[in-house]
């Protein structure tokens, strides 16, 4: 059984590589998010030893915590922070800016989530998704497309001067493909560092992880263990598991932490909070085992629901995502 390794980043800047997400399936959330971030923050193995308590706490309790503008809580997730008392230098803040309307105002919409959050900075600061909407005649909702402004190049350039004030240490990006990361990189003074992405067994992304390798970019596995029953049912991780004795939630979040990749699982449950945090070691014929489910027939695939049957995603084609999918996220042969 191994701790929770951290990872460093192309500026130089370290992660926890097991984060909490605080995506809690709707916006919002309220109290309920802040009693998961609480329960998350604390020790969650008890002993009457005083001296084994204490190191126990600060190895069963979360230290990264992952949240966004559009997640309508940064509020709660802030205060849960500062309640708890821990020194801010031992906690890692990521949050990103909002998708919906707001790629034009950058610092705007920083300086929001800083305010919310009050958590003196922010770590780590994600450009959502590379698509945004504008208000169009009576108040609908238009998505830009990739060359109306402001395009993702140009809300970059602008997250890349938010650095110089102090108030993050680091940028990166969510929910680009290869395609998107090819066009960003040209004009980038600062190389995002990292891309947060949907990544489990069933959606390996082996192309846009060898590509954000050679970048010096680290990925993020947001939903790292799926959505709904697929993975944590699956035959196969559970054979792992048995081998490991571990819980088939355990077992696939170890075997991403041991391909270097940062998660970020969500669970109101104490219990599984805790178990998410013990990363096992799997061996070489372990990690392939895990690696193959993704070539077994009809897993090949996005585990989430926001694939809509035109092939888009929020507004956007999988070409104009760089995404290599076809209708329902499935990932052809």
């Amino acid at each position: 059984m191994a701790g929770v390794p951290s990872f460093s980043f192309n500026d130089g800047c370290k992660i926890p590589s097991v984060g909490m997400g605080c995506w809690m399936g709707v916006p919002g959330g309220g109290e309920r998010v802040y009693d998961m971030c609480t329960k998350a923050l604390k020790a969650s193995i008890v002993s009457s030893n005083l001296l084994c308590y204490l190191t126990l706490y600060r190895q069963a309790g979360y230290r990264h915590f992952d949240t966004a503008s559009g997640y309508a809580n940064e509020q709660e997730v802030g205060r849960a922070i500062r309640d708890s008392g821990i020194p801010r230098n031992e906690i890692y803040l990521t949050t990103k800016l909002p998708r919906v309307n707001y790629h034009h105002k950058v610092q705007e919409m920083f300086e929001e989530s800083l305010k919310l959050l009050d958590c003196e900075y922010i770590d780590l600061y994600l450009m959502h998704w590379p698509q945004t909407t504008t208000l169009g005649p009576a108040g609908t909702t238009i998505t830009l497309q990739p060359d109306e402004s402001p395009t993702f190049v140009e809300t970059w350039r602008e997250m890349e001067k938010l650095v110089a004030t102090g108030k993050v240490k680091t940028i990166g990006v969510s929910n680009f493909g290869v395609k998107l990361l090819e066009e960003l990189l040209p004009h980038s003074t600062i190389i995002p560092a990292t891309n947060q992405i949907e990544c489990h067994p069933c959606l390996p992304q082996e192309e846009l992880r060898d590509y954000c390798k050679k970048k010096g970019i680290l990925i993020t596995a947001y939903s790292p263990l799926g959505r709904g029953p697929v993975l944590m049912s699956d035959k196969t991780v559970k054979a792992v598991a048995g081998e490991l004795a571990a819980s088939p939630a355990q077992t696939v979040l170890s075997w991403a932490v041991q391909l270097g990749i940062i998660v970020v699982p969500k669970s109101e449950n104490e219990e599984r909070m805790a178990t998410n945090l013990k990363i096992v070691k799997l061996s070489d014929n372990q990690m392939q085992t895990i690696n193959g489910i993704h070539l077994q027939p009809g897993m090949h695939k996005s585990l989430l629901t926001y694939h809509k049957p035109d092939q888009t995603v929020f507004g956007w084609t999988y070409k104009q995502l760089g995404w290599n999918m076809t209708t329902g996220g499935i990932v052809p042969n």
